[in-house]
């Protein structure tokens, strides 16, 4: 008799139902997903949230970057010069010969008065041939005679200018006739006058159309299709990435999500397989319902996602700094994400319908769900090997795509070969994690009971909370590569990267030792003018009542010499300038000649500099080979690996004195310092009009100012990331935690029957929740370790020495503040008996 029951129509009575059966099916599918959406609104939510995330984030990630032609207007290529000389007339004439219509573009740099900030005076035609698209109106008019200008609306505000006023440099003056701006470069700051209104230009832009004329022009010409190609990391390609990890994500969330809502429906299922259903229509009513939910939260995604690109459009403009147009979308994109929405859905429900199918139709009717099956054992052994293959692709991807001998052309294909190492590591990542919850079981013998229930359940259970624990441990493993690789690339202390200054700190400069930001001056032997001792002094004193302005008297002057760092390696050249140690900043900044020691050349507040190796230390006005080239060291003029002394004391800030030379190193190299200009603090931060009337006076004083600027710090980076990682683990554990919780009903309803209390449970759930959330941190911290060292050991950006720089507290935040953060959430989120341990419900 059980036999008989446990039976079900073969395929040969498969034929009794055929198409219709099938129609049928769906529509009952569908009917129970609209009668009992709410049961599925986790589901829903997640795809709703998925896809309006990838739109919107794939919608930034595509119209950030500059436009394709961001430059050319409308022209096919671009021909730049430094000055309208005499050749680079004549080259002009020549391709106006060659190519007839022409664009002709002239710009002159120009500075506001007491700022370090430049703007252009900038002579185009708003009708030209090719720069129309360069130019946009917002108020006012076009300038038509030589006596006008129209600014764009940031040099407007520098200069205090209004449409109608006078605008005064250079000895002339023009009236103010409109605001215009550059819908391809938001950023690009210049005043616009007629053409050939601008006497000496320092760049000229020459736009036109060479159709068939590749590698036959000058070497100062750029085709507006070499500088796409140059774009190897393609927005699209990343999107689509990122698009396809986020579903993954949401695939293995779901699959407990379709396990315990077939579950609820087993005794309706149970009904259907005794009315003479086939085991294939059993498992269509999870597929459909699968199926039909993923499409249900595809749409309502899309529908999200294009309101909320609606109303960030204007935002999005702002940060990008050029126009984009309201339906300028990624359509590929969108509509993969919406079609791998709904394939993950689909997917995720496959194997809940596979174990509900061999429900016998006895045991369906009595509501016993099936025993969840044991973890394979080959998962373990073959994630190890998935990481280690994982390993050496993203290895070969980078060494690959940093060799100089690599071209352009096979870029793609190499990171492509890194997407598929980053796609094995998740692989390896998902079947690993779970196999780390029998070691945590082994190490939770001598724990509570409770303890020991939950965690030797996610043990002997590992296929059914394997999925959860993947999805975790991947949310982890996103968070864990941006700190790592952030900290690696922004914890390097010679590519340091934050504030030139803090918000109460400025810093003025003798007009001709800062034309432009940082004082460039400081960066290379000898490039810092020398001033007179009169100059110095009443430089000084203005210096001086400028900071009485801003009610402080902590003034420092800031004294260079003729030296400079580098580093005979790979990567970046050395930021920032170095000053010299005087006795005045050290004790501006309490720093006792007791601290300093008697043979240090260097005193640096950058971790790490002191012990950083290749380094040279260049001295006198001689010609040195460029920044990161491996050029010798000659004593006479260069000090390889100079004695640094790392002092905590000094300021912060890439153009604060941050790296000093001590004057011991002055007299032993015998360098010539000079006055480079006068570090200001203020006793608050500093205001808006306090900046711009500082900048005023230091103007008409001679001087030059510059404050803080809105760079963000490594650090800020790094913990956006950590949360972003914490909050979006917490939001998947509590959700999968609540479906092991639903599906564990029946425990909880048997250990409620022994005397266990809400404590109990409390402890039950807190358990789970912790377990989880330390295996999912360690695997993902572990794994993302194994694609850092794999990305930095074969690369040739100063190999695995990027990686010295570890970000312990955002780990620590990750490995501990995660799983306390689970526990506690747990406990007290289980505080209400569930009413399915009291009574069994009823469909």
């Amino acid at each position: 008799m059980s036999a008989a029951v446990r039976e079900r129509p073969g395929p040969a009575a498969a034929g009794n139902g055929g198409l219709p059966a099938r129609r049928a099916v769906i529509r009952w599918a569908w009917r129970l997903l609209r009668r009992e959406w709410r049961q599925q609104l986790l589901i829903l939510a997640l795809i709703t949230v998925a896809v309006a995330a990838t739109f919107v984030g794939s919608a930034v990630a595509t119209d950030a970057p500059p436009p394709p032609g961001a430059g050319f207007g409308t022209a096919a290529d671009m021909a730049t010069f430094a000055s309208l000389s005499p050749h680079a007339s004549a080259e002009i004439a020549a391709l106006v010969h060659r190519f007839g219509r022409v664009d002709v573009i002239e710009n002159e740099t120009l500075s506001v008065p007491g700022s370090v900030t430049t703007y252009s005076l900038r002579a185009q035609d708003p009708h030209g041939a090719f720069g129309q698209p360069m130019l946009s109106l917002v108020t006012g008019h076009y300038p038509r005679a030589a006596g006008q200008i129209a600014l764009t609306s940031g040099v407007a505000s520098e200069l205090h200018l209004n449409v109608g006023d006078t605008w005064r440099a250079g000895g002339s003056a023009r009236r103010v006739v409109g605001i215009v701006t550059n819908p391809q470069n938001l950023l690009d700051e210049f005043a616009l006058v007629a053409p050939g209104q601008v006497s000496a230009p320092t760049l000229v832009t020459v736009l036109f159309d060479a159709p068939g004329a590749n590698g036959s022009l000058d070497q100062n010409v750029t085709s507006r299709q070499s500088a796409a190609a140059a774009n190897v990391l393609n927005p699209v390609t990343i999107s689509l990435a990122a698009a396809t990890l986020g579903m993954l994500l949401i695939a293995l969330v779901s699959v407990g999500g379709f396990t315990v809502l077939a579950q609820r429906r087993l005794r309706s299922i149970g009904m259907l397989g005794a009315q003479g259903a086939t085991n294939a229509n059993v498992r269509l009513v999870v597929v459909a319902n699968g199926l039909a939910t993923g499409a249900v939260g595809a749409v309502a995604g899309f529908a999200l996602g294009l309101a909320a690109w609606l109303a960030y459009r204007p935002r999005a403009e702002a940060s990008a700094h050029h126009v984009i147009g309201a339906f300028r979308l990624p359509w590929l994109v969108i509509f993969v994400s919406m079609a791998l929405a709904v394939l993950a859905a689909c997917l995720a429900a496959v194997q809940p319908a596979r174990a509900i199918a061999r429900v016998p139709v006895v045991a369906a009717l009595a509501g016993r769900p099936p025993a969840p099956r044991q973890a394979r054992r080959w998962a373990g052994p073959t994630g190890v090997g998935l990481l280690v293959l994982a390993f050496f692709l993203i290895g070969l991807a980078s060494e690959q795509a940093t060799s100089p001998a690599a071209e352009t052309g096979n870029k793609s294909t190499l990171f492509l070969a890194l997407i598929v190492g980053l796609i094995v590591l998740c692989a390896g990542v998902v079947l690993v994690a779970p196999t780390c919850l029998a070691l945590l079981a082994r190490a939770a013998r001598r724990a509570p009971i409770v303890v020991r229930l939950a965690v030797r359940d996610l043990a002997r259970y590992r296929a059914r909370s394997g999925a959860a624990l993947g999805a975790i441990s991947l949310s982890v493993l996103i968070a864990v590569i941006i700190c790592v690789t952030a900290a690696a690339r922004f914890g390097n202390p010679v590519d340091y990267v934050g504030p030139n200054l803090t918000s109460n700190q400025l810093i003025v400069y003798p007009q001709e030792a800062a034309t432009t930001p940082n004082a460039p001056c400081l960066h290379e032997p000898g490039g810092c003018p020398t001033l007179t001792g009169a100059q110095v002094a009443k430089l000084a004193s203005e210096a001086r009542g400028i900071a009485a302005s801003l009610g402080s008297r902590n003034v420092v002057r800031l004294e260079a010499a003729d030296a400079a760092l580098q580093r005979a390696a790979p990567g970046r050249p050395w930021d920032g300038p170095v000053y010299v140690a005087t006795a005045q900043l050290l004790r501006a900044y309490s720093i006792s000649a007791a601290q300093v020691s008697p043979d240090a050349e260097i005193l640096t507040m950058r971790p790490g500099l002191a012990g950083l190796t290749r380094l040279q230390f260049l001295y006198g006005a001689r010609k040195f080979g460029p920044p990161g080239s491996n050029s010798p060291c000659p004593p006479s003029y260069c000090r390889a690996n100079p004695k640094i002394q790392q002092v905590s004391g000094l300021p912060s800030g890439t153009s604060a004195p941050n790296t000093v030379i001590t004057e011991h190193a002055v007299r032993q190299f015998h360098l010539t310092t000079t006055a480079a200009g006068w570090l200001i603090q203020t006793p608050d931060p500093l205001t808006a009009g306090q900046i711009s009337a500082t900048q005023h006076a230091a103007a008409a004083a001679g001087l030059t100012a510059e404050t803080r600027n809105s760079i963000p710090a490594s650090a800020e980076i790094l913990d956006v990331a950590t949360v972003f990682g914490i909050l979006l683990a917490l939001g998947i554990l509590a959700m999968c935690v609540g479906l092991l919780r639903s599906e564990t009903a029946s425990d909880l309803r048997t250990l409620t029957a022994t005397g266990a209390g809400s404590r109990a449970r409390r402890a039950i759930c807190a358990a789970t929740a912790g377990a989880l959330a330390l295996v999912g941190a360690v695997a993902g911290v572990v794994a993302g370790y194994i694609a850092a060292i794999g990305f930095f050991r074969a690369s040739h950006l100063d190999t695995l020495s990027s990686l010295s720089s570890i970000p312990v507290a955002n780990l620590l935040l990750i490995l501990l503040g995660m799983p306390a953060a689970a526990v506690l959430g747990g406990w007290l989120l289980a505080g209400r008996e569930p009413s399915a341990i009291g009574r069994r419900p009823l469909e």
